[in-house]
């Protein structure tokens, strides 16, 4: 099925390179987030797909008809695409019914039909009732709507977001990225949808590309991204996790205090003699006593520091035997005191190795 495809990418600024030799391939209808750090090269991207910039090297490409080059480029308006701003972007001295209105018109659409789709993609993004209303009437998320709506109602080829969410508060947020998925569920539409929230976009997406440097470092599911990094970077930059490094030898994995068959490892390990794998907090199980589980590591020590988050304890546990410590997350019933004796149980099947 074709879709948006971005073929060795580049964007130069003088000397500096914001994006560098970037491949993706978007399918139709699906929804791609682009997850990095600020100056991490995903906003230059986004606004390469829209046309606002062009390409310095590598080919932007839509169901097999080039968009972009470095030879020269399709202007934004003869795209197909929407985009939504951080800032909604919406026309202050409309109402909500000509706001969303506006494109439709645009294409000289019938006045009838205008009316029949503008109510339609109202309710559907429930802002029926305050069609009448002024942007200065709307709390932030009711002006994010409109916004959504006036993107959506013209059945844009791509729809493009360039973190529409920053600018509202923490439980909007929350609303929010459910409203974007529920849209996208209804409508289909291709989306690009640019953030440096991992929340928003393990929520949103059907796959994430997670960029560092103006690289994509690993694209994948959320779930495959969060439980199998592959690089240092995605496995910090998802989620908290812990580090440890090993050595190989024959067919064992050697960490401070343990080891591991190799063949018991999530993956395979890299070649060569060292080894570095990632841990995730919430895989480690906490003990008062050895729980000595066939096919699980048992390591001794105490609680070192712990901090009550509501859904989780986060404890900082430290291994009786050599300077081993370990991030671990526990459910709110899991107490233990700071300086209490501790096991924890480690799942072979649950460390990852990566580059």
């Amino acid at each position: 099925m074709a879709g948006l495809s971005l073929k060795n990418l580049g964007r130069r600024f003088g000397t500096f390179e914001a994006v560098k030799d970037l491949n993706l391939d978007i399918a139709q209808g699906e929804f791609v987030s682009l997850l990095g750090p600020s100056g991490c090269g995903k906003t230059t991207t986004l606004r390469m797909i829209a046309g606002f910039i062009d390409p310095t090297a590598g080919t932007i490409d839509l169901d097999g008809k080039i968009l972009s080059a470095p030879s020269g480029s399709l202007p934004p308006e003869k795209r197909g695409m929407s985009m939504i701003f951080q800032s909604y972007a919406i026309w202050p001295n409309m109402t909500v019914f000509e706001n969303v209105a506006f494109g439709l018109r645009l294409r000289k659409v019938p006045s009838a039909d205008i009316k029949r789709q503008v109510h339609d993609m109202l309710n559907v993004v429930r802002m029926g009732e305050l069609a009448d209303r002024y942007p200065s009437e709307l709390s932030g998320g009711q002006q994010q709507r409109v916004a959504l709506a006036r993107a959506v109602v013209i059945k844009p080829a791509v729809l493009l977001l360039d973190e529409p969410l920053s600018n509202l508060d923490a439980n909007l947020r929350e609303e929010m990225r459910f409203e974007i998925r529920r849209m996208h569920d209804e409508f289909k539409i291709t989306t690009v949808y640019v953030t440096h929230d991992q929340s928003e976009a393990m929520v949103t997406s059907n796959r994430i590309a997670v960029m560092n440097q103006g690289r994509i470092e690993q694209v994948d599911e959320p779930y495959k991204l969060y439980s199998r990094p592959k690089t240092r970077f995605v496995a910090s930059f998802i989620g908290r996790t812990n580090f440890l490094n090993g050595t190989k030898a024959a067919d064992t994995a050697s960490f401070e205090g343990f080891q591991v068959p190799l063949s018991a490892l999530a993956e395979k390990a890299p070649d060569g003699g060292a080894v570095t794998i990632s841990l995730r907090p919430q895989a480690i199980r906490l003990h008062r006593a050895n729980p000595a589980v066939s096919g699980k590591i048992a390591l001794g020590g105490r609680i070192a520091e712990r901090a009550f988050l509501g859904e989780t304890w986060d404890y900082q546990f430290a291994a009786r035997d050599g300077g081993l410590t370990l991030k671990v997350a526990a459910p709110p019933d899991t107490v233990f005191e700071v300086g209490a004796e501790a096991w924890v149980e480690l799942d072979p099947g649950e460390m990852v190795p990566i580059a």
